[in-house]
């Protein structure tokens, strides 16, 4: 089995770390963000790795080569310019031919992969997304009311909660059918393809094990996460 990680995108949240650096190259502790991930990827025994790049992908390429210091082999997909998520993963397609991981290249994870993959195969799915239970306080209050807009409660400040997508999927090659070559496409978009085409999309719910650096406020979060773990060790 193969894995594929999204590390193209311009990381235009995380300016001005981002300019000289992308995103995936950001330091965790005394390591990239990228290496956290591939690391994360080999506890499952998984050792062949596809990294779509594209901007300042040589920075990537300089750094992992073809991934025998880290114990893996990688190889690389290349866009001359970002085609937002499903569309890089369209440039790994000719490295595809059976079922893969899907990882974005701007997350950390520490769940068990593997019991995902199995979680996949045996639920005969096309596609599994790992979802996240995630809650947040509304800042306004509602204010529900009937058919005749009488107010009948009102709800300050709710707390709503929902799954999200963390950026974690487990897939099969038709998955890269579904995905037009050479633009911007989404993955969300894919997912929507495949679900009215009727093939199984399934979720794995996760309890823990993610943490998301899209933007700086998140990033500097993460970083004194490994900050603090490197002074436990």
């Amino acid at each position: 089995m193969k894995a594929v990680i999204l590390a193209g995108g311009l990381g235009t949240r995380l300016q001005p770390y981002t300019t000289f650096l992308p995103k995936a190259m950001l330091p965790l502790g005394e390591k990239p963000l990228l290496e956290h991930l591939i690391e994360w990827i080999k506890k499952s025994k998984i050792d062949s790795i596809v990294l779509c790049v594209s901007y300042l992908r040589r920075t990537i390429e300089d750094y992992f080569e073809d991934g025998s210091r880290f114990g893996v082999k990688i190889e690389y997909a290349t866009a001359n310019r970002p085609f937002a998520t499903a569309g890089q993963l369209k440039t790994a397609e000719e490295f595809i031919d059976d079922t893969f991981v899907c990882v974005y290249g701007d997350s950390v994870f520490d769940f068990n992969l593997k019991n995902m993959i199995d979680y996949h195969k045996r639920k005969k799915s096309f596609a599994t997304m790992a979802l996240f239970e995630y809650k947040t306080r509304l800042q306004y209050g509602f204010i529900e009311t009937d058919k005749n807009n009488k107010v009948t409660a009102w709800k300050e400040k709710p707390e709503v909660k929902g799954n999200i997508n963390v950026g974690c999927y487990v897939m099969e090659p038709g998955v890269l059918k579904l995905i037009p070559p050479n633009r911007p496409y989404g993955m969300d978009d894919v997912i929507k393809s495949a679900i009215t085409r009727k093939n199984k999309v399934s979720g794995f719910l996760i309890k823990k094990g993610f943490l998301d650096i899209g933007d700086k406020t998140s990033y500097r979060k993460a970083y004194q996460y490994y900050i603090e773990k490197l002074g436990r060790i």
